[in-house]
């Protein structure tokens, strides 16, 4: 059944499909650049006001690269003999379905589906469709035989870590394991009593996590780190987070304060703070946003104030602080020149501070901070942190220099979105495996609910669509490696492997009836956590508008 789904010539058909959608997105670049555009140059005022067309863009590019990295991951396979018919089908019905939403609307949420027609394009933009492969890829690529053969065939494969080959290196999928173990002990069995009491994430968790090397794991051996590369902080952060999300997202503060030392700090800095970040022994925190400023990180209000030793006191607040009283320093961004208003006159701050207990979370004189009762991504609890008078040395300024605070920001934000791509892709990941071990197990009519074309049709696009994301990430995270720009290619991870978390969730859970509303199960709490996978590192209309600057402001 699973070989007979298969279009003959696959890899033909959809290497021949690259080329329609990459013309078609060029069609569409000229379109929105011409309706965003005043006297030849791009205009905000012009680029808000067609928002939509901006972000259907974003999106498009979003759906080309998918598909370039799908094609790319798919001749990976061929080389290696690894191809199989589980793979094929993921091939297939991806090319199939992302075709259609390419050429008939993009969903970029539940209600918002973004149309040629947005972009400014008619039909006949869709000209280089006609040619018999994109057809027959439209027509046969996702049938619900090949919806199916791929369920059954990931029922056969369940003993491996993911459905599908992924492509990475035998080393990547050694550390896989590794961390998967480790998830499906430690993590796993107990995530949901951690949510549903909303407790901290034991302190047990966070050491061993330290031992394996996961707060150093990017760092440099030089600085006690392991030094590896972003492709393996993927790996494990889609595996802990497969786990747990609040898990996964453990090392995200240390990967942010790290690569702001890196980038921007003096070599003593780089010296006191990085070996202690990498074993553990120092956990930090990132302390940006604010209230009523949300993304505009530009117009930030708290104030540190340069006194007469030369030491810093800070005076304002903050909000969406996470894992903020635990931990024993902060990565702070403060406005150090009063005179600004905009970005220029903001700086980072290394705030030292002494960790909380339950009794007592914020002892650190001039600092107080209200918990934030959230409904999902627990485990580290979010705060509002006051700051009156809060003292931070004078050394402690990153760069020892006054006004590069959000330039020294923007330089972490392709590996944090990285980051949280693949926490999507692990939330993701967990969704597919509660709701396709349910399928198999709830009886309804006489038989298993797997066998229901509309609960099989669910699982198998979380299979299709986790695969996209992944692809899309390791590229993204291959483009760091090797020193490339990258913060198209992470925006468009984070995006989309958004989407999909939320997606696969939401189909897990109706997977599940009534029992997925039931807080009991830990669907529930997929659900929650899927959720805030679109709003932070930059809410997906943020990130939208991010790429969508990006590919106008390219060259032809």
């Amino acid at each position: 059944m699973a070989q007979s789904a298969l279009l003959p010539d696959l890899l033909t058909l959809t290497r021949a499909a690259i080329g329609p959608v990459e013309a078609l997105l060029e069609k569409a670049r000229e379109a929105v650049r011409e309706t965003v555009s005043n006297e030849g140059r791009v205009s905000a005022q012009l680029l808000e006001e067609h928002q939509t067309a901006a972000h259907g863009l974003a999106w498009l590019a979003t759906y080309v690269e998918s598909l370039r990295q799908m094609q790319n991951w798919a001749e990976r396979l061929t080389e290696n003999g690894q191809f199989g018919p589980l793979e094929q089908h993921i091939h297939q019905i991806a090319f199939g379905e992302y075709l259609h939403h390419i050429a008939g609307g993009i969903p970029m949420n539940q209600s918002e589906v973004v149309k040629l027609r947005d972009m400014g394009l008619g039909w006949d933009a869709l000209q280089g469709f006609h040619c018999d492969e994109v057809q027959t890829l439209m027509n046969s690529g996702n049938t619900q035989e090949a919806r199916m053969a791929l369920v059954a065939l990931m029922q056969d494969g369940k003993a491996e870590i993911t459905f599908g080959k992924t492509g990475l290196d035998d080393e990547l999928e050694m550390i896989r394991e590794q961390f998967r173990r480790y998830a499906v002990d430690k993590v796993a069995p107990f995530a949901h009593e951690w949510h549903l009491k909303d407790e901290l994430i034991p302190i047990e968790i966070i050491n061993e996590l330290a031992e394996m090397g996961v707060f150093g794991l990017t760092i440099p051996e030089e600085y006690g780190g392991l030094g590896l590369s972003k492709a393996s902080m993927v790996v494990v952060s889609e595996e802990l987070s497969r786990g747990y999300i609040g898990v996964g997202s453990l090392g995200t503060r240390s990967e942010i304060a790290a690569e702001l030392i890196l980038a921007g700090g003096t070599d003593a800095q780089k010296e006191q703070w990085l070996p202690k970040i990498s074993s553990g022994e120092t956990l930090p925190t990132a302390v940006f946003t604010e209230p009523n400023t949300g993304s505009d990180l530009g117009s930030l209000r708290t104030r540190a104030i340069k006194n007469a030793d030369g030491d810093y006191e800070v005076t304002g607040n903050k909000t969406w602080i996470t894992h903020a009283a635990r931990t024993h320093v902060m990565t702070l961004l403060a406005r150090t020149n009063s005179d600004t208003t905009d970005h220029k006159g903001l700086s980072m701050l290394l705030a030292e501070k002494t960790p909380g207990t339950d009794e007592a979370p914020f002892p650190t004189e001039g600092m107080t901070g209200t918990e934030i009762e959230v409904i999902g991504y627990r485990g580290m609890k979010e705060y509002e942190l006051a700051f009156d008078g809060f003292k931070v040395k004078g050394e402690n300024l990153l760069g020892s220099e006054e006004g590069q605070g959000f330039k020294q920001l923007m330089q972490t934000f392709e590996a944090a979105r990285i980051q949280t791509a693949a926490r999507a892709i692990g939330v993701a990941q967990s969704a597919l495996d509660v709701g396709l071990q349910y399928a198999e197990d709830r009886k309804q009519f006489g038989k298993a609910l797997i066998n229901f074309p509309r609960v099989a049709n669910k699982l198998a696009m979380m299979a299709v669509e986790i695969m996209v994301a992944r692809q899309l990430t390791y590229f993204s995270a291959w483009e760091k490696d090797n020193d490339r720009r990258c913060d198209l290619e992470a925006g468009m991870a984070k995006l989309l492997g958004a989407r999909v978390a939320w997606a696969s969730a939401d189909n897990a859970l109706q997977i599940h009836g009534g029992n997925g509303f039931a807080m009991e199960y830990q669907i529930s709490r997929i659900l929650a956590d899927a959720r805030i996978l679109n709003i932070f590192e930059g809410a997906a209309e943020i990130q939208a508008q991010v790429i969508a600057r990006r590919l106008l402001s390219k060259a032809n």
